[in-house]
């Protein structure tokens, strides 16, 4: 009857302001040991716009978009419009921008050398910048051009409260390994050394989700890569 109609209608659009699904979308593969880091390669691109594809084909569509101000912030988002379709225009955040993983490293090891080309080179990279990050956190090392970790931990987290206020619906957030994965710790209630575990071992174009309302953010989904699940693109899975 009429009266169940408007209770039903009523329940639908009060679930829909306060409930929704935020989708954590790291950059796709950058340049690592280039001159310009800040630029997808041409592998980046395509897991880019697999992503896009893969959610056509499920159907999804967004409500909200936020991207981080770099370059490669915007090349993903660009690669997943190219293969989703149309996107809300999308808001830009600079809080969701990556730590300057150079100026990190050089704050605790001014001579350091920059090879990435050669397997132990790629690992003394990461062995250095783990460190980095640990007295950059713990308030012990301060990077050059860099915020301290409380300023960029609030850049992150204001991200979240404008979503859960602002926002329902299915949104999307585009940025890098370091904010998702302080986001992620964030909500789970981790310490910040958790949150560089969770860092180094974030792949390009990975999808993480939360689902929100207006009280809280909860981890539904960490590090995946849907899109690429079959073996046909097994190759396409980077870490960089």
């Amino acid at each position: 009857n009429a009266f169940t109609t408007r209770i039903s209608q009523h329940f639908k659009a009060t679930f829909k302001t306060y409930m929704g699904q935020l989708y954590l979308v790291r950059h796709g593969q950058a340049s690592l040991g280039a001159a310009d880091y800040d630029q997808l390669s041409a592998m980046g691109a395509k897991q880019s716009r697999r992503l896009g594809e893969h959610w056509k084909g499920h159907g999804l569509t967004f409500d909200a978009v936020l991207v981080g101000t770099l370059k490669r912030h915007a090349q993903t988002l660009e690669g997943i419009q190219d293969g989703l379709g149309h996107t809300p225009d999308a808001l830009q955040w600079p809080g969701l921008n990556e730590y300057d993983s150079e100026a990190i490293i050089r704050a605790v090891y001014p001579n350091a050398s920059f090879d990435t080309k050669t397997p132990e080179g790629y690992r003394e990279h990461f062995r250095m910048l783990r460190d980095g990050l640990q007295q950059w956190m713990a308030g012990t090392a301060s990077p050059v051009g860099m915020p301290t970790y409380p300023e960029f931990l609030h850049g992150v987290t204001s991200a979240l409260d404008h979503v859960r206020q602002h926002c329902d619906g299915n949104v999307l957030l585009v940025s890098s390994g370091g904010p998702i994965s302080t986001a992620v710790a964030q909500v789970l209630q981790a310490s910040p050394e958790t949150s560089i575990e969770l860092n180094l071992r974030m792949r390009n174009s990975s999808v993480s989700e939360f689902h929100f309302t207006p009280k809280r953010h909860s981890l539904v989904v960490f590090n995946s890569l849907p899109h690429l699940a079959n073996s046909q693109y097994q190759e396409w899975v980077t870490h960089a």
